[in-house]
């Protein structure tokens, strides 16, 4: 097997795979222009990081932030939702109204992320798990101090 000058490889489990390479490097070397799209399978990035990144974010957002919003709705006579949008939807729908608002978000922030994978985006491809996360955690120990104090 012949390797480009540009491309490494490394032995993988007994096979023989390309060794990952940055973004700058992929552009460099398969003259990829602005607009290109790659398939899934072609990114640079690994499937297992990518899966990684949104167990952490449903874990904060999806998880935590919802069920202690839940929990702060249910038995707290002294806090409301402080945001407008979630207070309608969960005035308007109830529970579900949150849970739906906060699927549409998840939702939203993984066809961004898809889609940074697709452009080999670094940015949008860490960003949405990222903000999902620290926005979920935030929201998670806020609405825990609030259930204990």
């Amino acid at each position: 097997m012949t390797a480009s000058e540009n491309q490494s490889y490394r032995i993988f489990a007994s096979k023989v795979v390309p060794a990952p390479i940055t973004f700058v490097q992929r552009r460099r070397t398969t003259g990829m222009s602005r607009g290109t799209r790659l398939s899934l399978e072609e990114t640079p990035y690994d499937h297992a990081e990518f899966s990684r990144l949104w167990i952490v974010a449903t874990t904060t957002y999806g998880v935590g932030d919802i069920v202690t919003t839940i929990a702060l709705i249910q038995f707290s006579e002294s806090v409301n939702e402080g945001n407008g949008l979630l207070g309608t939807a969960i005035d308007t729908f109830g529970l579900w109204g949150l849970v739906g608002i906060k699927l549409v978000a998840f939702a939203v922030c993984l066809a961004f992320s898809l889609g940074g994978a697709r452009d080999a985006d670094p940015l949008l491809y860490y960003g949405p798990p990222t903000a999902l996360s620290l926005v979920g955690a935030f929201t998670t120990v806020y609405n825990v101090r609030l259930l204990i104090g």
